[in-house]
């Protein structure tokens, strides 16, 4: 195995063990809506006038030197399921720790939500998401045809660090 899988491997060992306990973490698309809802009623802007949207109820990151993230979740268009989506990244750089994190990334059109579903959507590891506080959507918006908000679940997370994140979905029957 080499010395980056070996990394990788350690840097998701220690997001999982940091994460253990953190009952927090909503278990469902729904549950995870309602939770950034409650958190900042603005958002209901971007869910009345998004194209579509994809929900990730829990991405786990960690990283010792190089790190990765990983995530599953499901994309809404119309206001209905149309697919899965999971999402990965690979970071390099001074980081170190575990974190665990809710994420919704609106598509402000068709065209945009095709980008996604094509596999074409990427964005570098330091990308700007707006931490969904109380009133924290009411003055974002779209960048590129996309708004991505974050909720922290738990742990802990150091870096100054450079990589990407990759997008994969799969349509629903």
């Amino acid at each position: 195995m080499n010395a980056h899988r070996i990394a990788l491997s350690a840097a998701f060992l220690l997001a999982v063990m940091m994460s253990l306990g953190c009952s927090g973490a909503p278990r469902t698309p729904e549950a995870t809506i309602d939770r950034f809802k409650q958190k900042d009623a603005s958002l209901e802007r971007f869910f009345d006038n998004s194209y579509g949207y994809a929900v990730f109820p829990e991405i786990t990151k960690g990283a010792v030197g190089v790190g990765g993230a990983h995530g599953r979740g499901v994309v809404y268009e119309d206001g209905r399921i149309v697919g899965d989506v999971s999402v990965t990244q690979g970071t390099i750089g001074f980081q170190l720790g575990g974190q665990n994190f809710s994420q919704i990334i609106f598509f402000q059109t068709a065209d945009s939500l095709e980008r996604l579903k094509a596999g074409n959507l990427a964005f570098s590891a330091n990308a700007s998401a707006v931490a969904a506080a109380s009133g924290a959507a009411a003055t974002a918006n779209y960048e590129d045809g996309v708004a991505v908000f974050s909720q922290t679940i738990g742990g802990l997370m150091y870096e100054a660090s450079i990589g990407g994140q990759k997008f994969s979905f799969t349509p629903r029957e």
